[in-house]
């Protein structure tokens, strides 16, 4: 068991570090892309500001009023200049009188240039305007400043960010494997406990035809060949019992029931098993008044079995009463399975629908039987999409069983 922790815990660790490296390494390829777009479209945007305003002054000039005096809203943070075809200023914002021109560009072009404004370089865009015989061009400057603010602030709550997101990571990946390997330990021991019941169960009979045998072959003057053949017999039809209910078990656990659907009146498989019922030497009484129409869309074989497993059930825990009612309410189908046994008790209502389970370990095996019936009965009642639970029988004072199935048409 310390080995199996310690594999398990293992398996855990590697599992939380795998998943907090692939996600560092999505948050941080995520987060690059995120900057460098964030910053392409920011310096589009101011890109196209200043490509706005420059056509604004173009158009000044191409209306035929000359060169205007041109002015910029923040000196801090935009220039404009027009310059000729040689390259000479012939308008400037006051923030760069005197100095040469600052870029030379063709319209539609752009660039980055120095200027002493600031010390970081200002993006420049050109457009061209026609002033009569002359071509002129307008240059608009402006500085991203904001672009490289904005870029940084997000890159700081990024750097912020991701460590928390990586512990969320780690504690969510932790909390999740932990349930996962829990429920795979679960599942592993419930099979290891499935395969030695069920080697458990079939040694029983095998045993007993071996035991016969042997004494037939010890002893064959006082072996009673008759009797000596219904030993076998009947440990022959336990065993092929108890294989089946596994085969059936397996699939269940493949997802494999195959169920051939068709219209089933359950009513007359609940009288069935009344009658089978009352044929018992030495049975309970069994009370099948409140049973009326009840028709649904399932397998019939699959749902005798239910119905046969439900009478078994209640037949082997009554002192003298079984009641079997059947009714159709709206969309479904109910059966209850009555008995004025001594019940279940509230804390094994769930436990005893799982396999090899006997409330009662002390019983015989012979009448307890295998402590898979009520297994089989709620796989097959899953697969008919239905509920089956245990209760109290309200009139008898033992178990009811209630089975509960869609109306069929």
């Amino acid at each position: 068991m310390a080995d199996e922790q310690r594999r398990l815990w293992a398996v855990r660790v590697r599992t939380t570090l795998i998943a907090v490296l692939a996600v560092g390494l999505a948050l941080i390829a995520g987060g690059t892309v995120l900057v460098l777009l964030l910053r392409i479209e920011l310096s589009n945007d101011v890109r196209d500001a200043a490509r706005t305003r420059a056509r604004e002054v173009a158009q000044v000039i191409e209306e035929g009023r000359g060169v205007p005096a041109v002015t910029v809203t923040d000196p801090d943070e935009e220039f404009l200049q027009v310059v000729d075809r040689q390259g000479k200023v012939v308008a400037a914002s006051a923030n760069i009188q005197g100095l040469p021109a600052l870029a030379r560009l063709g319209h539609g072009g752009s660039t980055q240039v120095d200027t002493p404004l600031d010390e970081d370089p200002f993006l420049v865009v050109a457009v061209t305007a026609q002033d009569g015989d002359r071509s002129l061009t307008v240059l608009d400057g402006r500085t991203p400043a904001g672009v490289a603010e904005a870029t940084s602030t997000v890159t700081r709550m990024l750097l912020v960010g991701l460590p928390v997101l990586l512990v969320l990571a780690a504690a969510s990946t932790w909390v999740a494997v932990g349930r996962t390997l829990r429920r795979v330990a679960r599942a592993e021991a419930a099979q290891r406990r499935f395969v030695s019941d069920a080697s458990h169960e079939l040694r029983s009979p095998v045993a007993t035809v071996r035991q016969s045998a042997e004494v037939a072959l010890a002893h064959p003057g006082r072996t009673d060949a008759t009797a000596l053949a219904g030993t076998v017999l009947d440990e022959a039809v336990r065993m092929q019992r108890l294989v089946d209910d596994l085969l059936l078990l397996a699939r269940a656990d493949e997802d494999a029931i195959r169920l051939s659907r068709r219209p089933v009146d359950l009513d007359d498989l609940v009288f069935e098993e009344a009658r089978r019922l009352r044929e018992r030497q030495d049975g309970p009484r069994v009370d099948s008044t409140g049973v009326s129409a009840g028709r649904v869309l399932g397998d019939e074989d699959a749902l005798r079995r239910v119905v046969r497993n439900l009478g078994e059930n209640a037949a082997r825990h009554a002192r003298s009463r079984v009641a079997l009612t059947l009714g159709t309410a709206g969309a479904t189908v109910r059966l209850d399975v009555d008995d004025d046994g001594p019940g279940v008790p509230e804390g094994e209502r769930t436990r005893v629908f799982d396999r090899f389970v006997r409330l009662d370990e002390a019983r015989a095996r012979g009448a307890g039987g295998a402590g898979l019936g009520l297994a089989i009965v709620a796989e097959l009642v899953a697969a008919h999409e239905g509920t089956v639970t245990v209760g109290t029988a309200p009139e008898l004072g033992g178990a009811r069983f209630t089975l509960v199935l869609p109306a069929g048409p």
